[in-house]
């Protein structure tokens, strides 16, 4: 069984060096997207599936 928590950190760490190796005047767009995406995902309800809720 996979870890969802890192996947999305080795997501995370994909997508930061991918604006890190573009040329200084893309990387603010690719950080603002990267920081929309996080925000949004912050702001949502929480939902546990069945494993947790029967924890």
């Amino acid at each position: 069984m996979s870890n969802p928590s890192s996947e999305h950190s080795v997501g995370f760490v994909s997508r930061v060096r991918v604006i890190e190796e573009q040329p200084l005047e893309s990387r603010a767009a690719g950080y603002a997207g990267l920081h929309d995406e996080l925000a949004k995902r912050l702001d949502a309800p929480v939902t546990r599936t069945a494993s947790e809720s029967a924890g």
